[in-house]
């Protein structure tokens, strides 16, 4: 992309997380959210949770913990109440927005995931650009790797069609598809995305409560009703 960069202003970071499934079955999960965090550089929170986890392998902390990177269904309970902690303190304000779909509500026709994924995706994006306060220099999406590729290219036709419309012609934009073992964004957006799905899910307001300052829009997709927002 040619796009020129304005140095004047900042690039805007959007790290994207979901949780749930694409089974529309009963069998399926009751919800599927997808979590956006707004973030711009310096990291300073990501010094933090590097220092954290050394902390955990070193004789700081007892028992020591091997960690390779963080994941909140898989970190036990210790070290997720400690992760809640430093998101509640050190994660600006109103950085979080969230998408949340009641899977029965959705139309058959929508429930395809090369339907369905660019929708809900496409809902997230409008809302956080349109609500970004200042200016950006550029934009840089990062998701989770992608295995799948009939989601990959719903995921890519989502993005592309819209930052095509909400973004200037003059700013650019990159996408990437990384492990979330790479960017604290993306461990930091799957620990918001668990403790949004888990109050949705189950009723569990627990962690939620602790960020739920952080949170700038939770949009319940079908919360008048049946009605598909095509």
């Amino acid at each position: 992309m040619s796009r020129k960069v304005n140095r004047n202003l900042s690039t805007l970071y959007l790290f994207l997380d979901e949780s749930g499934n694409f089974d529309f079955s009963k069998s399926g999960s009751a919800y599927f959210t997808l979590t956006s965090v707004s973030m711009r550089r310096p990291f300073a929170l990501h010094t933090k949770l590097d220092t954290y986890k050394y902390d955990l392998i070193e004789h700081l902390i007892k028992p020591r913990i091997e960690m390779e990177y963080f994941h909140c269904a898989d970190d036990n309970s210790f070290v997720r109440r400690k992760m809640f902690e430093l998101l509640a303190m050190e994660l600006m304000a109103s950085s979080v927005d969230a998408v949340i779909v009641e899977k029965r509500k959705t139309g058959p026709a929508l429930q395809a995931v090369e339907e369905f994924y660019p929708k809900m995706l496409g809902y997230l994006l409008r809302y956080v650009l349109e609500k970004t306060p200042d200016g950006i220099s550029e934009l840089v999406i990062i998701t989770d790797s992608i295995p799948v590729n009939k989601k990959r290219r719903a995921v890519e036709k989502a993005l592309k069609l819209v930052l095509a419309k909400m973004l200037p012609r003059t700013t650019p934009y990159k996408i990437m598809h990384h492990a979330s073992r790479a960017h604290y964004g993306l461990q930091i957006a799957d620990y918001l995305n668990w403790a949004i799905l888990r109050r949705w899910e189950r009723g569990d307001d627990t962690a939620y409560d602790q960020i739920k300052h952080l949170i700038r829009s939770e949009f319940d997709i079908f919360r008048t009703g049946t009605r598909h927002y095509y």
